[in-house]
Order: structure tokens, then sequence, then C-alpha cells
């Protein structure tokens, strides 16, 4: 592949969906569009780079499907959904006397995180029986919201960071697989969406946004930044990644002064 299909394949994966590929990581790219050669009986990829640069064509978007990241497992970072059940929903919830939470997941793969979310709901003990909770999974991926729609995951997924218990409560198995049970199911929505477009309707009291924003631009980083800003309730707070901070990248979000780890929009109590 010469550099030029390099940097074509690159500066189209950023525009669809602003993530950002070094072209110099010339083995990802090879290895992972093999498939996609073969299934559009492609030589070369030389010849993919140019033929994917036609817009609105299935190449295009199985190109793009292909190079996306889908690393993700069941309670991804314990610690953090550990602060979620202790710590925020308790601070949070005071101020939500019509006993309704909305949380969006973005970014959320095949939907491990916003099932762990569900989760934890269910397993405080009735706590949250007379309240409405809604949990909005998006991520750019069709094929990766196709299959958290449907929910079934396989014994190797499973066991990333599942523990048995949840396993056995929140699963049913189906042959080889494991499928969320429907009361779960029914907690949970998800949508393709991609974060360089304007955020679902409404306001979410929490957002998780983790591991994406790391492979954009500082510019994109920004705006991403911004609209979720625009998504979040007044008092809601905004969880990125490890490796992710909002200092220096926006003047939309300041760290929360008790919860480590936690953004809130600029300016809220």
């Amino acid at each position: 592949m010469t550099p030029l299909a390099a940097r074509s394949i690159a500066g189209l994966f950023e525009q669809m969906t602003g993530q950002q590929l070094a072209s110099t990581r010339r083995w990802r790219i090879e290895t992972v569009l093999q498939p996609v050669m073969r299934k559009h009986d492609i030589s070369s990829l030389d010849m993919l780079a140019g033929l994917a640069s036609q817009p609105g064509s299935a190449l295009r978007e199985d190109v793009v499907e292909a190079l996306l990241n889908h690393e993700t497992s069941f309670y991804r970072d314990l610690p953090v959904f550990k602060a979620i059940a202790d710590e925020m929903l308790p601070a949070i919830v005071p101020a939500r006397p019509g006993k309704r939470l909305r949380i969006w997941s973005a970014g959320c793969s095949t939907g491990q995180e916003a099932y762990s979310l569900a989760f934890i709901f269910s397993n405080q003990n009735g706590r949250w029986d007379d309240w409405q909770i809604d949990i909005l999974g998006t991520d750019v991926s069709p094929q990766a919201i196709a299959q958290a729609r449907n929910g079934c995951y396989s014994q190797f997924e499973v066991q990333r960071g599942l523990p048995i218990g949840d396993l056995i409560a929140r699963f049913e198995q189906e042959g080889e697989d494991w499928r969320i049970k429907p009361m779960l199911k029914a907690r949970t929505n998800f949508m393709v969406h991609n974060l360089l477009e304007p955020p679902p309707p409404g306001r979410f009291d929490v957002i998780l946004c983790r591991n994406v924003l790391l492979y954009f631009s500082a510019e994109r980083r920004r705006a991403v930044l911004d609209r979720l800003a625009s998504a979040i309730a007044p008092d809601g707070m905004l969880i990125l990644g490890a490796g992710e901070t909002v200092l220096g990248q926006t003047d939309a979000f300041t760290p929360d002064p008790q919860l480590r780890g936690i953004y809130r929009r600029t300016g809220a109590a």
C-alpha cells in the first residue's frame, strides 16, 4: 500500500467518525481491511482506497466499520461503576423528586457499558422500583449497535469483567451464548449516533463518554465536549476515560470538587 493510499483511508476514517488513525500504522490498516477486500473482490489496498472515496457506497461503510475499535467489556474499569453506585447516584438523587434518571453511554460499542449500568440499578435491592430509569447507548457503528440491541454475548464476552452472580441473575443461556434478560433490556435503548452530530434530544443526568475522545483531534474534541455540555442537565455529571480530561480542552466543564474523575458543567452549583 502506498503512503498516498494510507493517507486516503485514514482521512476517510476521520471524516466519517472524527477519529484519527495515523497513516503510519499501516499494519492495522492492512490487517483489518483484508476481509473487506475479499468481500468486494478487490485485489489491492490502493484500489480499495480509490473505490472507498466514492460517497454512499457500501464499500465505504465497510471500510469505516472495519477500522473502528470495538474494545469493551462488562464493568470496564470497575472503580468507575462503584463510584456511580456509591457516590454519584446518591449525590444526584435528592434533586430528582420526579424520580426519573436519564443516562447516556456515548460510544457504547456493543452495549456492555450500558447493560452494566442497568445491572447497578437492578443490584440495589428494589431501591429504584418506583423510578423511571432510561439508559441510552449510542455508537457510530451500526454493527455494534445491532449486537447491543440484540443483547446476546459469547462465552468469551461474558467472562470479561462480569461476576458469575450477575451472569446467572441477568442472563439467559442460549446454546453457547448468553442473552440479557428482557427486564433489563427494557431499561436500555440503543441508536446509531455520530458524536460529530448534534446530541440525542433531551437532557441527561449522567453522560459517560469514555475512551472515545482519545482518538479525536483537539479541535474536534472541544466540539464534542461542547455538544455534551448542551445535552447534560445543569447539575448533571460527565464521566470520561481514565486517560482523558476536560482541562485544557474546553471551558464547558470543570472537575467536580468532591467526586474524583467527575466533571460538571461550568457554573453548576
